[in-house]
């Protein structure tokens, strides 16, 4: 038998797995420039989701030489293809919705190491001490021309209750501002948002690590929201629960905070009292950074401020980022979203729900298509209700699809099909106005709709296209022989999945 590959637990293992499977990973020394270049090139072989036209779904690729920073390279898009996440969880992709939904029910605490099993600090910069300057220490990109600067769009940032010191991580829109600042971005309702707040009312700074370069079932099973992982729930759990080992976290070095052992870069520094910014202070192009929903998000005029008090990292470390409208970012938000759904659901419904996806045109967050499996006339209402129970549990959701066992939720053309034979806009649309939404869909504002009183306000809509349970003989398919097809067509390849 062939010898078993070693287990992932951190990027490395993670990009060595890769690189036994053609297709998954392409690495690269051409040189390349941070600033613009880099996501232009990956815009085009692997970018997907949202981004604009021409793209598609591709390898990952990691820039061995980047313009400017001797030494450094740079990963994008990890996760930017779900076949990639299920090679990455040894799991098929059609099941890490119910794997990721069986780690939250099964939670594994973190374990602490010392700095002797922290390769994350093999290589220590301290601003107190050797001085740096983040912006020629760390690659940090842009993805346009018009962004507001250098952003680490893949950092994980932890932070604690100063109450309780119940620890959330999060990924946040985080720009370089200067030497050693960096803007911090929150929406409204994010945990560390609230622990930043409860510190500043005291007069006190947050301390906080940023952590680059990560296990990717540590980015999937931090990107879960409330009411899923409420307000002290530790998301690390979940990382530790899809590896059947917890994360390791070891102290900072300048601040009292934790950070990821295994990470390929920390960043340690503390969110300022009563200190703002404007994310395009430097700029002035009143853009932020391309978004999920497509667009890019506007700068904001009033940012708190991290202070960096150290950077530490392995040997030849690995700045991971992402193209930010892009596939990764619907595996990233919307896997864990479809988790949350489903467990909400099968909570509710046992068995009722087959299957939840996240579709890519949402971003991962605005477009759920949930799939029923209907046995009598009362499952009609039952499925319209699971549309709710969506809603309910996930704020930013925009739009709910149901379909029928019949229909591949994660096939759109199958999906549209079912949206146009199966509809009828008077009886099966369901709408529900002013509710709260998502602060970066342009739509959701008073200026696209006046009756809206504030951004991130939105109407949603649940549209039922399954068969009524009494008419659906008059909604079957057309029954076809399920032929192999190889002995005519040798190069036949079936769907992954």
């Amino acid at each position: 038998m062939p010898d078993q590959s070693p287990p992932v637990n951190d990027l490395r293992s993670a990009l060595a797995l890769l690189r036994e499977h053609p297709g998954q990973l392409h690495t690269t020394d051409h040189p390349v420039d941070p600033y613009g270049e880099l996501a232009g090139v990956y815009k085009r072989v692997g970018a997907g989701g949202t981004v604009q036209r021409p793209t598609g779904v591709g390898p990952a690729m990691l820039f061995e030489s980047v313009k400017g920073y001797p030494g450094a390279r740079i990963l994008v898009g990890m996760l930017a293809s779900r076949d990639r996440v299920g090679l990455l969880m040894d799991c098929p992709p059609r099941e890490l919705t119910q794997r990721m939904t069986r780690a939250v029910r099964n939670p594994v605490e973190p374990v602490f190491v010392g700095p002797e099993d922290a390769p994350c600090q093999e290589v220590v910069h301290r601003a107190d001490e050797d001085g740096f300057d983040l912006r020629t220490l760390l690659p940090a990109p842009t993805n346009t021309d018009q962004d507001a600067g250098p952003y680490f769009c893949e950092a994980l940032v932890l932070g604690s209750d100063p109450d309780n010191g119940h620890t959330d991580v999060t990924i946040h829109r985080l720009c370089v501002q200067s030497e050693d600042e960096i803007s911090i971005f929150f929406a409204p309702g994010r945990h560390i948002d609230a622990f930043r707040k409860k510190a500043e009312a005291r007069g006190e700074a947050l301390p906080v690590s940023l952590n680059i370069g990560l296990d990717p079932a540590v980015y999937l099973g931090t990107s879960f929201e409330a009411p899923t992982t409420p307000l002290g729930f530790d998301e690390l759990t979940i990382g530790g629960a899809l590896r059947g080992e917890g994360v390791h976290l070891v102290d900072c070095l300048t601040v009292d905070q934790k950070s990821l052992a295994r990470a390929e870069i920390v960043i340690e520094g503390e969110i300022l009292p009563e200190v703002r910014i404007a994310e395009d202070e430097h700029t002035h192009s009143g853009h932020a950074m391309p978004e999920f929903p497509g667009y890019d998000g506007p700068a904001n005029p009033s940012l708190p401020v991290i202070k960096v008090k150290a950077v530490t990292t392995r040997r030849d470390p690995i700045v991971q980022t992402l193209v930010g409208p892009g596939e990764e970012h619907v595996s990233l938000a919307g896997i864990p979203t479809e988790a949350a759904v489903l467990r909400v659901c099968e909570d509710e419904y046992p068995g009722f729900v087959r299957q939840t996806y996240a579709h890519s045109s949402g971003g991962g967050k605005f477009l759920q298509i949930i799939q029923v499996a209907k046995t009598n006339e009362f499952d009609d209402g039952r499925a319209r209700q699971c549309g709710v129970l969506a809603l309910g549990v996930y704020t930013e959701l925009k739009h709910v699809v149901l379909v029928d066992e019949d229909v591949d939720p994660f096939d759109t053309e199958d999906v549209l099909w079912a949206m146009t034979t199966r509809f009828q806009a008077d009886r099966d649309l369901l709408i529900l106005p002013g509710v709260a939404g998502h602060v970066l869909d342009p739509s959701q504002t008073p200026q696209y709709n006046p009756s809206l009183g504030t951004k991130g306000i939105t109407a949603k809509m649940i549209y039922d296209a399954t068969r009524p349970y009494a008419l659906r003989e008059m909604f079957t398919r057309s029954a076809f022989r399920d032929v192999d097809p190889t002995p005519w067509y040798p190069d036949y390849r079936a769907p992954s999945g």
